[in-house]
């Protein structure tokens, strides 16, 4: 592509914002309830709520205050093993500020939507110590007054704000605390000033890895959660700019440049978390110049051939130019938990229906799927057929690295301590979404699952509650409470899996939202119930999955655990090895059906070559399994 066209494309401000579909609503206006607030529960009595004790140097280090880096500091120890990784050693300095700001955010989410007033006193003091660290001029942040928007090298600034800011928006949201409000608005008007839009590069940052230069492109988090407060357009406009510098300067392969987007020969091959992280700023500079519209479209193909059917996009760590694999391919928490935050964000602009299958696909499958489903750990690493957790990918041996991610840890400590906070902020993420505005006549439920929301609907208190066992069951009863009789809009989203739809309501369908339009009572009431049928999905190397509703089943494999390093008492790493190794193939005539949340279905046992009929389990509780065949 031309230059001269490339720079048209990425400045055209001026062109017409493109409109936005649904507003979010504020951060703990929708709660859990039902199994996913036991759960949450559980993270938090566990490693979710328990990190900071668990590797206490990472959480505890005094990074944004007294322990500000400076153009002296030494590389830290962080007890992770670093042979055969080629990222080198400039970003341990501020890779504790990832990991404590991550966990964090996550942990204030979780404890205010589960409502642990013991965590959220913590919270509060937490908070107070941070707000304390700000600096006259507004500065918030790790560096020292000497190296704070002066780099021409790795460094780890917007990086560390866009974690930290993101967990005290969320804590205004919650609190509406004017202070904590004040102290980001001063904070992101330093960055501001200090790297002028569309008068400075903030990305230019040598030629060599820059891993935490790249992360820090996810700034435009905080710019969307601030425009979307205020309607302040200032804050798109410079999320606009930051894509803008990320795309013309030099990064270290990185997918989501303007230039690698409108390349119809490229394949994606970035760090896995960087590529689908990005996916945020690229959509929200899409909703601010319409002529990037093209290379969001063009960039959400290329994920989709990286993604299994299960919701697990390649990140074992680089996408490295494949196509998702059930066995080949692994994908890391963080990759799942990055991929659905910017599903969420799509899903917010575009309104599109199939985005909230998407996420819900992840949430329910994948993310549960890494989950080890009977202890407080998660996979940093998992493949979608996991036929080992010995460290390796399903034995596979990489030259010139020890490998340990495929194992599940409350901390996975020896490779990094990422994956855990992030999937402390998967489940609050999640819920965040799934209720949406379209306007102050309709109220969206764009993603299904036992939750409770609290807002207002033309000017009347309203309280939607969502009794259901979703989605190991497909009926709803939504409760509603309101202040008055009020004439509203509700729209639910109608899974693309539905073949049939049970109500006594008066509905239309459009976009694949059911519309129930009328007059609801103070007290009112609304059933329905989605019925579907088993269905054989065929990914793109000709593998068979069996999905029922919005969860996959796959053949549980017994296996031996094996307990490595112990953090605390009951908090330890554990491996775990097969104590059998049949594996089946998938036979046209499969006969699958689903009864008492279970799929029978005949398959043939590749050692016999004999049809048996295998029972398969929802693909969530499981830890090894085969699932495509």
């Amino acid at each position: 592509m031309k230059k001269s066209i490339l720079i048209f494309l990425l400045f055209s401000v001026f062109m017409a914002n493109a409109q936005e579909k649904f507003q979010s609503l504020p951060f703990g206006s929708i709660k859990p309830t039902g199994w996913l607030k036991t759960q949450m529960e559980k993270d938090v009595n566990g490693f979710v709520g328990n990190l900071d004790l668990l590797v206490p140097d990472l959480i505890n280090d005094p990074i944004y205050g007294s322990g500000r880096l400076h153009k002296n500091s030494q590389v830290k120890d962080l007890g992770n093993l670093k042979a055969g990784d080629a990222e080198g050693s400039e970003q341990y300095k501020w890779w504790n500020s990832e990991t404590q700001s991550n966990w964090w955010d996550g942990y204030i989410r979780n404890v205010f939507l589960i409502d642990d007033q013991a965590g959220i006193e913590k919270v509060h003091q937490y908070v107070k110590r941070i707000l304390d660290t700000q600096d006259e001029d507004g500065y918030l942040g790790i560096y020292d007054a000497a190296l704070r928007y002066n780099f021409n090298s790795e460094n780890g600034e917007l990086w560390s704000k866009a974690t930290l800011y993101r967990g005290l928006l969320a804590y205004y949201e919650a609190t509406k605390d004017e202070k904590v409000w004040k102290a980001l608005v001063r904070a992101v008007d330093n960055v501001m000033v200090n790297y002028p839009i569309n008068n400075s590069s903030p990305f230019s940052s040598g030629e060599k890895f820059n891993g935490g230069v790249s992360h820090g492109l996810t700034f435009t988090d905080v710019l969307d959660k601030m425009y979307q407060i205020t309607g302040n357009k200032k804050y798109t406009e410079y999320a606009l700019f930051l894509y803008t510098d990320f795309s013309r300067t030099y990064q270290s392969e990185e997918d989501v440049q303007l230039k690698n987007i409108l390349n119809p020969n490229y394949k994606l091959k970035s760090h896995g978390v960087h590529t689908y992280e990005h996916l945020r700023p690229l959509i929200v500079a899409a909703y601010h110049n319409k002529d990037l519209q093209k290379a969001l479209t063009i960039y959400l193909e290329r994920i989709k051939n990286t993604t299994t059917p299960t919701g697990g996009p390649i990140g074992d760590e680089w996408i490295a130019e494949r196509t998702a694999d059930a066995t080949n391919t692994g994908y890391e928490y963080c990759s799942i938990h990055e991929l659905l935050d910017s599903y969420t964000v799509l899903l917010q602009k575009t309104g599109n229906a199939s985005i909230g299958d998407d996420i819900e696909t992840i949430f329910y499958n994948a993310a549960q799927g890494s989950r080890n489903p009977n202890h407080s750990c998660i996979a940093y690493l998992k493949t979608d057929n996991s036929y080992e957790m010995l460290g390796t990918k399903n034995g596979e041996v990489e030259p010139d690295r020890k490998q340990t991610r495929y194992k599940y840890s409350p901390a996975h400590q020896d490779v990094a301590v990422c994956c855990n906070p992030n999937a402390g902020r998967i489940s609050p993420y999640f819920i965040q979404s799934s209720w949406m505005k379209e306007n102050e006549n309709t109220m969206v439920a764009t993603l299904l699952m036992p939750n409770v929301l609290e807002t207002e609907i033309k000017g009347s208190k309203i309280r939607i509650e969502n009794k259901t066992n979703y989605p190991n069951e497909n009926a709803f009863h939504f409760q509603i409470l309101l202040d008055k009789p009020t004439t509203f809009r509700l729209k639910i989203r109608k899974p693309s899996w539905t073949t049939s739809i049970i109500t006594n309501e008066k509905y239309r369908v459009e976009d694949d939202y059911i519309i129930i339009e009328r007059t609801f009572k103070t007290n009112d009431n609304i059933k329905l119930e989605f019925k579907t049928e088993v269905k054989v999905i065929t990914d793109s190397k000709g593998e068979h999955y069996f999905s029922y509703g919005s969860l996959f089943y796959a053949k549980e494999i017994s296996s031996l655990q094996i307990k490595g390093k112990e953090y605390a008492r009951g908090f330890e790493d554990l491996n775990y090895e097969p104590l059998d190794k049949t594996r089946f193939k998938f036979i046209e005539n499969h006969r699958a059906t689903f009864n008492n949340n279970n799929i029978k279905a005949d398959l043939k046992n590749i050692v016999t070559n004999k049809t048996e009929t295998v029972t398969l389990i929802p693909f969530g509780k499981t830890i090894l399994r085969q699932v495509s065949f």
